[in-house]
C-alpha cells in the first residue's frame, strides 16, 4: 500500500514508532529479558558444561558494561540535544523533528539503554545465585554478544557524530523525506482515488456539508476508511482540501450529494486528521516549504550564507525535475477508491513552495539569481504544458524581484 493512501491506523502506529521513548522502551525490555532468560537455561541444554566460567569473572564484565553505558548514554543525549539546538538555530525548526526522529540515533541510544538494563538485571540475578552452570555459560555468551554489538554501535556512532545536526545533512534528510512524499503523490496524484473537477469544488443545495470542527493544519487523509463509508452510504464523496492545508472551525472538508445519518457521517469527519503541525507523509509542500525555509536563513544578513542557498536551490531542482517529468511520464492510475474526489496539487503552489522565498530573500544577489533562473529555465523544458508555464510565471517572478 502506497504511503499517500495509507490508513489511519497505519499512519499513527508509524508516528508511534518514530518517537525514542518507543524503541528505547522496547530495547530496554529485550534487555532485561535476555538477562532473565539465562536463569532456565538448564531446561534447553542437551548437555552439562562444566563448570568453567565463575560468577566473579562475569560480575567484572557487566560491571564495566554497566558503567560505561551510563556515562555514553549521558553523553549521547547531551550530543543530541546540542544537536537539535544548533539545527533550530542555523537550520529551521521545523527540522528538528527529523532528526529526533532519525533510526540511526534512536537505534544507537535504545541500544545503549538496552545493554545498560541487561547488565543491571543480569548483576541482581547473579548475586542470588540463580545462575548455574548452564545459566552462567548462556549468560557469558549473551554477555560476549553484547560487547560485539556495542563496539559496532560505537564506531557507526562516532562516524554519524560528524555529521549530526550539520546544516548538509540536515538539508539532505529534509530533500529525502520530500522526495519519498513527492514520490508517492506521482504514483497516486489524488490519494487512490479519482480527479475533483472545477466545479465540484461549490457544493449544491442540499448537499451533506463535513466541517473542520477545529482549527488546524489537514495531517492526514484515511482514504481506505473514507471509501468504506462512500461505499455504505452509496455517494460520492468530494474532498475540498489536501494534507498540509490550514483549516478554520467551520470550513468545509467535504461534501456528499444527500443526507447521510450522523453515524456516518462522524466517520467520514473521523477521517481527516488534523493537528498543530505539518507533517512530511502526505503532504509534499511542507517539504519543499522547509527547503526554502533553510535558504531564506541563509540569506538572512545575519548569516549570509549565499553556498546553502545554491544548494537549496539545486535540492529545489531535482524534486521539482522529479514532479514534472513524472507527471510527464505516468499515466493516470486505476482508481482505488473510484467514490472519493480528490483536488490535484497545482504545479504553480509546489514551485512558489519551492522558490519564491529564494526569489524574494536573494533578489540581490547575482550569484544567487543566475543559479535560480538557470534552473527554472531548465525546469520550464520538463513536464506539461501547465508545468512548463508555471516555472516561466517563476522565473519572471524572480527577474522582476532582481
Amino acid at each position: 500500500m502506497a504511503a499517500a493512501d495509507m490508513p489511519r491506523w497505519r499512519w499513527r502506529l508509524t508516528r508511534l514508532l518514530r518517537k525514542l521513548w518507543v524503541r528505547a522502551a522496547f530495547f530496554a525490555a529485550l534487555g532485561g529479558a535476555s538477562a532473565l532468560a539465562a536463569v532456565g537455561a538448564e531446561r534447553f541444554l542437551p548437555f552439562e558444561p562444566p563448570d568453567l566460567i565463575s560468577a566473579e569473572a562475569i560480575s567484572s564484565l557487566l560491571d564495566i558494561i554497566a558503567s560505561s553505558m551510563l556515562a555514553v548514554t549521558t553523553f549521547s543525549l547531551s550530543t543530541m540535544t546540542a544537536a537539535y539546538a544548533a539545527a533550530t538555530s542555523n537550520v529551521t525548526p521545523r527540522t528538528t523533528r527529523l532528526l529526533i526522529e532519525d533510526r540511526i540515533s534512536q537505534n544507537v541510544l535504545s541500544t545503549f539503554l538496552g545493554s545498560f538494563l541487561f547488565s543491571i538485571v543480569s548483576l541482581i540475578v547473579l548475586k542470588t545465585g540463580a545462575y548455574g552452570p548452564s545459566g552462567r555459560l548462556v549468560l557469558f555468551a549473551v554477555t560476549v554478544g553484547v560487547v560485539v554489538l556495542l563496539v559496532g554501535m560505537l564506531v557507526r556512532w562516532i562516524d554519524y557524530l560528524t555529521k549530526l545536526g550539520r546544516v548538509g545533512e540536515t538539508t539532505r534528510r529534509v530533500e529525502a523525506v520530500a522526495r519519498a512524499a513527492i514520490e508517492a503523490r506521482v504514483a497516486e496524484p489524488w490519494l487512490g482515488g479519482v480527479a475533483l473537477g472545477a466545479v465540484q469544488r461549490t457544493p449544491p443545495a442540499g448537499a451533506h456539508l463535513i466541517r473542520a470542527g477545529a482549527v488546524g493544519y489537514l495531517q492526514h487523509i484515511d482514504m481506505p476508511s473514507l471509501s468504506a463509508c462512500a461505499d455504505a452510504a452509496g455517494q460520492e464523496v468530494f474532498i475540498l482540501h489536501n494534507p498540509g492545508a490550514f483549516l478554520a472551525e467551520d470550513d468545509l472538508l467535504a461534501w456528499l450529494p444527500a443526507t447521510v445519518e450522523e453515524r456516518l457521517a462522524r466517520e467520514i469527519r473521523a477521517a481527516f486528521s488534523l493537528g498543530d503541525l505539518r507533517n512530511f507523509d502526505q503532504d509534499p509542500r511542507f517539504g519543499l516549504a522547509v527547503l526554502s525555509e533553510i535558504a531564506s536563513r541563509a540569506l538572512s544578513p545575519a548569516v549570509n550564507d549565499m553556498g546553502t542557498a545554491i544548494d537549496v536551490i539545486g535540492r529545489g531542482a531535482r524534486l521539482m525535475a522529479l514532479w514534472g517529468a513524472g507527471q510527464a511520464r505516468a499515466k493516470a492510475p486505476a482508481p482505488c477508491y473510484p467514490r472519493l474526489h480528490v483536488p490535484a496539487l497545482a504545479d504553480a503552489d509546489l514551485l512558489e513552495d519551492a522558490f519564491m522565498l529564494i526569489a524574494r530573500d536573494g533578489a540581490g544577489m547575482i550569484e544567487v539569481q543566475l543559479r535560480l533562473q538557470k534552473v527554472l529555465a531548465g525546469l520550464a523544458r520538463l513536464g506539461p504544458a501547465g508545468f512548463r508555464a508555471a516555472a516561466q510565471a517563476q522565473a519572471a517572478l524572480a527577474a522582476a524581484r532582481a
